[in-house]
């Protein structure tokens, strides 16, 4: 694929990486308890599956690229402290649930979820387990650090019930991880990776970063050559954002060393071409998986979802989340945790769900995150069955929007008829430009709220 780079330098502009949408920024304090609580009555009217989200904020040190929220030390007690302060919030909400409503997906992130000992893990598996009902078929993803696991560790995970592990590594290369303070060598990865066959995953993903720091074309496909021997059957991909008026230790990333746009778009180019290459089939915007893998086939079939855990197969359950910062969704409503844990922990105390903000959804944002979500995840939209999907004349409803894309499609990103509107190969690598002309809540350009699209 030949890439024009005055394109590059055209649509590198601020956008959301729709995980949701609304995305997070425009949360607020306006949505409170009380509304939450309809929102679950409401939810529970007709009991959809759950997906159960568990926030474990430890880690021993800060990665400077990192944008989650974490709570840094090297205490291991506090993660005894915190999964109790889980098991009273799970308490809490219990009562608000359906208790017909079964969880057919878990995903403990972080932070570093491995943070926690061993038996801090077995036992959030069992507070887990006594306030909800797992289906038989249930899909338990784990994120694993390489450089604190233990054989232990995924042990304990697998007597909870996980089956998949995502692995964190970002980059092989020495320099690269110097610059950003996460000192992994291949031969830990290559031990982790070990563990996690020899204790029976069913499935194992590994997560890379590229536009870090002192990243070349050539340092980072000896990466990809490195983790390909590892044979992951997942892969996730990720673009750095580079966002330090929101996370103040990316300040000490040099801005000077990070790959230009340019760079940045090349290297993205090399890992679609490598890892295709290599059998895995491109997933939504970042990710890639064997062609046998259910979120390659759910992307055959059209049925492909994206949350705020990414791309996924199992779009029609609703996410109940716990611990700091984490995030629910139901149908019409999002609502996210206090992200101070003190506040959180004195929320808990207070015997109050420690809900700090949220967002409900009216029926336009209903209608735009049905079509940003078909072209991020199955980059296209058909326009009658959208229409039918939507219950409004799509043409008529999104005329302002669709009369936006000319641009687009001259520049080679998408392609139109009169019945449809599908991604290009080049689009696919800009999808967020092409979903961010739906979105109604776009910030002015002198607002700094998002990452660059490149």
């Amino acid at each position: 694929m030949n890439v024009n780079l005055d394109l590059v330098k055209k649509y590198n502009v601020p956008g959301p990486r729709y995980t949701s949408y609304p995305p997070a920024t425009k949360f607020t304090d306006a949505v409170g308890v009380e509304e939450i609580r309809a929102s679950i009555r409401r939810n529970n009217e007709t009991p959809r599956d759950l997906s159960l989200y568990f926030h474990l904020p430890f880690c021993e040190t800060l990665c400077w690229f990192c944008g989650c929220t974490t709570v840094i030390t090297a205490d291991y007690s506090k993660s005894a402290t915190y999964v109790e302060y889980l098991g009273r919030e799970m308490a809490l909400l219990k009562p608000l649930l359906n208790p017909q409503r079964r969880a057919v997906q878990l995903h403990f992130g972080g932070g570093s979820p491995t943070f926690c000992q061993p038996d801090h893990l077995r036992r959030l598996g069992e507070l887990i387990r006594g306030n909800f009902t797992f289906a038989p078929d249930i899909e338990a993803g784990v994120e694993v650090d390489p450089r604190r696991l233990t054989r232990d560790h995924l042990v304990a995970l697998r007597e909870v019930g996980f089956n998949r592990a995502s692995m964190g590594v970002q980059d092989n290369n020495p320099e690269v991880q110097k610059a950003v303070h996460r000192i992994q060598p291949i031969e830990v990865t290559r031990q982790a990776v070990e563990w996690v066959r020899e204790t029976g995953f069913a499935s194992l993903n590994i997560d890379l970063i590229y536009g870090l720091p002192h990243q070349t074309p050539a340092s980072f496909e000896r990466t990809l050559d490195e983790i390909l021997a590892l044979n992951p059957d997942r892969f996730a991909v990720f673009s750095y954002a580079h966002v330090p008026w929101m996370k103040p230790a990316q300040k000490i990333v040099e801005a000077r060393v990070l790959p230009t746009p340019e760079v940045k778009f090349q290297l993205l180019k090399l890992t679609i071409e490598k890892l295709g290459d290599a059998g895995y089939v491109y997933i939504g915007m970042d990710h890639f998986a064997r062609p046998t893998d259910e979120l390659a086939v759910a992307q055959r079939a059209g049925t492909l979802q994206r949350n705020f855990q990414g791309y996924s197969t199992r779009g029609g359950a609703d996410i109940y989340a716990f611990g700091m910062s984490s995030i629910s969704q139901t149908p019409d409503t999002y609502w996210q945790n206090l992200k101070d844990l003190p506040a959180y922990y004195a929320k808990v105390d207070a015997g109050e769900l420690p809900y700090a903000r949220g967002y409900a959804l009216n029926d336009d944002d209903r209608l735009r995150r049905e079509v940003i979500m078909q072209i991020m995840c199955n980059l296209g939209v058909d326009f009658e069955a959208m229409s039918a999907r939507l219950g409004v004349n799509f043409r008529k409803y999104f005329a302002r929007e669709l009369a936006s894309l000319d641009d687009l499609e001259a520049d080679g990103l998408i392609e139109r008829t009169d019945a449809k509107l599908v991604v290009t190969d080049l689009g696919r690598l800009l999808v967020r430009i092409i979903a961010m002309r739906f979105d109604a809540y776009l910030p002015r350009p002198t607002e700094r709220r998002h990452a660059m699209t490149i």
